[in-house]
């Protein structure tokens, strides 16, 4: 026998990352990480059928993430991180009252700059 646990898929012979447990009591379906070992009630799954998997109508999926994993950004970091690009890509006023007091950069090379980002001119102009 293999010591690596297989996904429980009928025909998947892919090795398993994540262990799903239903709790009927409260129609929901739990989808952690791999179980220390096979239990009878609980199914193995691969990384495929990990991240397809559905529940059916009135159940809720919980989804434990793996401490050890790498973290996947969310939808709130993502926009974020556009809106601060799209804020330091906005041409700023030049002169005198330019925000910041006047204050220039030593970096010629910085065009824009928002918090801890800065937009850089291309080396090629």
């Amino acid at each position: 026998m293999s010591p690596v646990r297989r996904c429980s898929r009928t025909a998947c012979g892919r090795p398993a990352v994540a262990t799903l447990t239903y709790v009927y009591a409260d129609s929901t379906a739990v989808l952690g990480p791999l179980a220390t070992y096979a239990e009878p009630h609980c199914y193995d799954l691969c990384a495929e059928h990990s991240e397809r998997l559905t529940a059916p109508r009135g159940w809720e999926v919980v989804r434990l993430s793996d401490p050890s994993a790498p973290s996947r950004p969310s939808g709130d970091d993502l926009e974020a991180l556009a809106n601060a690009v799209r804020e330091a890509a906005r041409p700023q006023e030049r002169g005198d009252g330019a925000q910041g007091g006047g204050r220039r950069t030593a970096d010629p090379m910085e065009v824009a700059r928002r918090g801890h980002l800065r937009v850089l001119r291309s080396p090629d102009s």
